[in-house]
């Protein structure tokens, strides 16, 4: 991970665009789930490798390529882009480190789906099969939010999006990924595996990571700058990420 964000520190100079490096730490964080998947050590099924192996792999397809197609529309990412006015010329080096502790950041993320796939179970069973809906749950609402949201921008209406599932949460996309990454646990701790439990630290870190870190703090404070009082309405009638019927917000 600590080589996929150099990369990315790279194509961000090269390109101007801050909107690849997410898709860098993407694709980086898939790759290095797979490899670990697939690692021949450990007492457990080769199909429960296969199988976590293959999760990895659509996760990381789904939302790289939907972060890719979407970087290619835009000149910044208006996250990154506020961090690089406000660092001026220190912005290349300060990036570039704040790269290296996403890549530190993603340890626990790579570690779920490590103990997932490693499990000493000896056959597949229902927690392997509960796993999967949670992550095929996750995938799709996901992939829904990001469509819906799509097709709100292409259809020129303006303003803030509260259509579809973005009427019941103002960020479905983060609440389908944190359950995904929930699958992973699912699957480790049914899986027998000792420190399965450590799994639980890839739910934990993708919601912390989405919820007080990079995700909404900075895109609520964008969307406020961009909005006005039209995104505050929005935050007054929307919750924040679990979806629930719009009137009173939640934190």
């Amino acid at each position: 991970m600590s080589a996929s964000m150099a990369l990315a520190s790279v194509i961000e100079r090269r390109t101007g665009n801050s909107g690849w490096i997410d898709v860098v730490w993407t694709f980086g964080l898939g790759a290095t789930g797979v490899a670990g998947a697939l690692l021949p050590f450990g007492t457990g099924p080769v199909s429960r490798r296969m199988l976590v192996a293959a999760l990895a792999l659509a996760w990381a397809l789904r939302l790289g390529l939907h972060i890719a197609r979407r970087t290619r529309g835009i000149t910044e990412d208006p996250r990154y882009a506020k961090l690089k006015r406000d660092w001026g010329a220190a912005a290349p080096r300060r990036l570039a480190r704040m790269l290296q502790m996403q890549a530190l950041a993603s340890i626990p993320l790579g570690m779920g789906i490590v103990l997932a796939a490693h499990g000493p179970a000896p056959s597949l069973g229902w927690g392997d099969l509960i796993g999967v809906l949670v992550f095929v749950a996750g995938i799709a609402g996901g992939a829904i939010a990001d469509g819906q949201l799509r097709d709100f921008a292409r259809s020129g209406a303006g303003g803030v999006c509260d259509r579809g599932l973005w009427r019941w949460s103002r960020h479905p996309n983060y609440f389908f990924e944190c359950l995904l990454w929930c699958s992973y646990a699912v699957i480790a701790l049914a899986g027998g595996y000792a420190f399965g439990w450590l799994a639980l630290l890839a739910p934990a870190c993708i919601t912390l990571l989405l919820t007080r870190i990079s995700g909404i703090p900075p895109l609520e404070e964008h969307m406020l700058a961009k909005h006005g009082d039209a995104y505050r309405a929005y935050q007054a009638r929307t919750s924040a990420l679990i979806p629930l019927p719009p009137g009173g917000a939640t934190p």
